[in-house]
């Protein structure tokens, strides 16, 4: 009798050869095969080694309410509920529905699923942030904590909860990123922010062998109404605030990065000012030119490129669809805001390196697609797009909460864009080359080979549903195309075998399919990594 290992293996073998039969057997594509040459993409850019980041909420470490879970029961409501509401504006401020949201216990970070998955992705910087971040209460005791937060909190973190923050980091190689509270708690008599939280909470960090890598002041400063900042919280406050922050943060801990503003909600593209009354926006230009000035060692902001359909009624000029999800007016929505805060980056802060520090499909825990192949086409293209600008870090919003949640936040087990942030991580290294420019419907990425010199990767995303695509290569490849059986399926196939964790969780062998050199065949909406170790390009030695 064949041997269960030996069954998965023939299994692996026989899907390969049919998927390689199906491409072989694709059909023409319409226009002609593109040539590329890896041996002289040049060097463009070079980003962190902890690029592909990502986010676990203050609200899943200590427990609290989080965004529902979608059912479909609850997306048929919403979606009726947005059409009603797609031409109304001045709605509710967005977040100040209840119903939204669901209690929930603190994430368990000691799970053995949790941290083997998170391992593979390392190293990553892990943020624990979060509008919920600016008003908790750190209870820097062993006794029980309060039954209710103190007055000026609405939330309550204890010395065990952030210990688990840092023992998890320490298991899965990552950094720990993360901001302040800022609400009533924390302010003088004057309403100047202070570091009574701040102080007791970066020493306990360090008594239990933790590090912060990085911190902003505060979670998304340009919404101070929705983020428990005093009322009438304005520029001339903010500046008043960092000015204490700044240097008790280089006296108590200078190494770690100060990141800032971490901004959202703004650039010409980005859909999410419609459903927010204009006096509640904070502009960042008004925070940067605030005296005395904000200064910041690397620049951030964050990065939704809509409101899902959870608030459908309080920001109903913001919303996108499954249909868009391809499409390249909302692909490159992206490069636009990344535009607008470049340029002030470049005003107020020249030089400095720009983190993304959160980034997914859609703000209020991402549309019900978040968790299917379909958006794995946004995920991949935003890295690749914000790589070639150079932008350093990107943190995915989240890891394990949500729709958004890379991996199932019930069962954490891995989602489409897990296997795609794995891929990513083995074969994309620091070193951002360019392939040259890309056809329509195809969007071509290229970085140098992870850990292998002189060899480079080709991220080729197929974004029409209906047409296949083709590349030349002079040398031959390892390739790893990701496909579904649907757009919205919550399953994903590497070269035609359905990934899925082993006995004891294990991660499936990522191998790719040997090509040889000519042309490569691109199916329609397919995610391609083509690892090319003999490339012998200059800039990846």
């Amino acid at each position: 009798m064949m041997s269960r290992g030996r069954a998965i293996g023939l299994n692996a073998v026989v899907a390969a050869a049919s998927f390689a039969a199906t491409a072989d057997r694709a059909r023409t594509p319409s226009t002609p095969p593109l040539a590329l040459a890896p041996d002289s993409m040049p060097h463009i850019a070079t980003v962190d080694e902890r690029f592909l980041s990502y986010n676990v909420e203050m609200a899943e470490v200590i427990g609290g309410n989080f965004w529902k879970p979608y059912t479909p029961e609850s997306i048929s409501k919403l979606e009726a509920e947005a059409a009603r509401t797609s031409q109304r504006t001045g709605a509710a401020p967005v977040g100040t529905d209840t119903s939204m949201f669901q209690a929930r216990p603190p994430i368990d970070l000691t799970n053995p699923r949790l941290r083997r998955l998170a391992a593979a992705l390392g190293p990553a910087y892990v943020r624990v942030s979060g509008t919920w971040a600016n008003s908790v209460y750190f209870h820097d005791s062993s006794t029980p904590a309060p039954a209710t937060p103190p007055s000026g909190f609405s939330g309550v973190l204890t010395r065990p909860q952030w210990k688990g923050v840092v023992d998890f980091a320490h298991a899965v190689n990552a950094e720990i990123v993360t901001s302040f509270a800022i609400s009533a708690g924390v302010r003088n008599a004057a309403g100047v922010w202070t570091p009574v939280e701040a102080k007791p909470f970066l020493a306990y960090t360090k008594s239990v062998g933790g590090r912060i890598a990085a911190a902003e002041m505060f979670n998304e400063p340009t919404m101070p109404v929705y983020g428990g900042a005093p009322e009438g919280y304005g520029a001339a406050s903010y500046a008043r605030d960092f000015a204490v922050f700044r240097p008790f943060v280089k006296r108590t801990a200078p190494d770690m990065l100060i990141l800032g503003p971490g901004s959202v909600g703004e650039g010409r593209g980005s859909g999410l000012l419609s459903g927010i009354a204009a006096g509640d926006i904070l502009p960042t230009e008004q925070l940067l030119s605030a005296t005395p000035h904000p200064a910041f060692d690397v620049f951030s902001y964050h990065y939704y490129g809509a409101a899902s359909i959870r608030c459908a009624a309080q920001a109903p000029e913001a919303q996108t669809s499954a249909a868009a999800a391809l499409s390249d007016a909302w692909l490159s929505r992206v490069d636009t805001v990344n535009a607008f805060y470049e340029r002030l980056r470049d005003r107020y802060e020249p030089g400095r390196k720009v983190w993304i520090t959160e980034m997914a499909d859609a703000a209020c825990g991402g549309n019900p697609w978040a968790s299917t192949f379909l958006d794995t086409f946004r995920f991949m293209d935003q890295h690749g797009r914000l790589a070639r600008r150079g932008v350093q870090v990107i943190f995915h919003n989240t890891l394990a909460s949500s729709a958004y949640g890379l991996l199932d936040e019930d069962t954490f087990l891995p989602r489409p864009n897990y296997w795609a942030a794995l891929l990513w991580q083995r074969l994309m290294g620091t070193a951002v080359l360019d392939p040259g420019p890309s056809p329509p419907g195809l969007h071509l990425y290229a970085h140098c080979l992870r850990n292998h010199p002189g060899g480079v990767t080709v991220l080729a995303i197929n974004t029409s549903r209906t047409e296949p695509a083709s590349l030349i290569l002079p040398t031959a490849t390892e390739r790893y195309t990701l496909t579904a059986a649907a757009l919205e399926d919550a399953r994903v196939r590497l070269n035609g075998h359905e990934l899925a964790l082993g006995a004891n969780d294990a991660l499936p062998d990522l191998h790719g399919l040997h090509t040889p050199a000519g042309r490569v065949e691109l199916a329609p909406a397919s995610i391609t990594f083509l690892a090319i170790p003999d490339a012998s390009n200059a800039s990846c030695r």
